[in-house]
């Protein structure tokens, strides 16, 4: 990994730990509503913001009330989703489409977090699957006209890439 892509990387998972902070009482319970995680589209620009994303959730995790079920929850959904997505990617090459399949599947991936609180926190897991779910996809929802406009001025997958 080159410095540009690590320093890329830091500020991605530094900003997501500061926001997901800033909105702390919701970003952690059984309805999440974590603004950063619009962050996971970056991954549809370009697959070297994975550690980027993944370090922001990992640092964002160890202030969880659930400790270190979080930790390990938390961060195997995030990977997992980002994971399929990048495999989709090898085969749709449609941004937009790209960006509405990340939304779904990390909607649908909630059942990682609902297992996770109802473990933690013996909260209902169909339930919690449905609240965390709604509070992704609508996180998730909200990042793709925010994400696409912002790569229209940025290029989010120039940025990575050598000059």
């Amino acid at each position: 990994m080159n410095i540009k892509t690590l320093a890329i990387n830091a500020l991605v998972a530094a900003a997501y730990v500061a926001l997901s902070l800033i909105a702390a009482p919701i970003a952690f319970s059984n309805i999440q509503f974590r603004i950063p995680e619009m962050f996971n589209h970056l991954i549809v620009f370009n697959k070297k913001y994975f550690f980027g994303i993944i370090l922001g959730v990992l640092l964002t995790n160890l202030f969880s009330p659930t400790g270190v079920y979080d930790l390990v929850f938390g961060v195997a959904h995030s990977a997992l989703s980002l994971g399929i997505v990048i495999f989709f990617a090898y085969f749709i090459k449609h941004k937009l489409t790209l960006l509405v399949i990340n939304t779904l599947v990390f909607t649908f991936n909630m059942f990682i977090i609902a297992f996770q609180l109802y473990l933690a926190a013996d909260l209902p897991f169909l339930l919690t699957w449905l609240t965390t779910a709604v509070g992704e996809f609508g996180i998730m929802a909200i990042g793709i006209p925010v994400m696409y406009a912002l790569n229209k001025k940025l290029n989010f997958n120039q940025l990575m890439e050598r000059r």
